[in-house]
């Protein structure tokens, strides 16, 4: 699994001096679970994510680009083609992007 959102959330929240045991309580998790979200031997859910963000103060749409990004690599990380594959993913977004605006 990748670490980019469990490094990001365990930097923010050591700067901030919390521990582990408050934002696992907050999640309504154990401090075991959190610990490897942290790690990244876990994935956080969509929904605690923007609790981190709201404990962490940071912009929720920053973690949940960390998380996501974290949940596209860890699906094509180990294809070949990774590279490729995000760029046929990009230029559909594009083009969906492109029709919704117009509509």
């Amino acid at each position: 699994m990748s670490k980019t959102f469990g490094n990001k959330i365990r930097a923010l929240r050591e700067g901030k001096q919390i521990p582990q045991r408050q934002l696992a309580a907050a999640l309504e998790i154990d401090t075991a679970t959190y610990c490897k979200i942290e790690k990244g031997d876990r994935r956080a859910k969509r929904e605690q994510v923007t609790v981190l963000a709201d404990l962490l103060e940071v912009d929720s749409k920053e973690l949940i680009r960390l998380w996501s990004a974290d949940k596209v690599y860890d699906i094509i990380a180990e294809e070949e083609e990774a590279t490729q594959i995000l760029n046929m993913v990009a230029e559909t977004i594009l083009k969906y992007q492109d029709k919704t605006a117009k509509a």
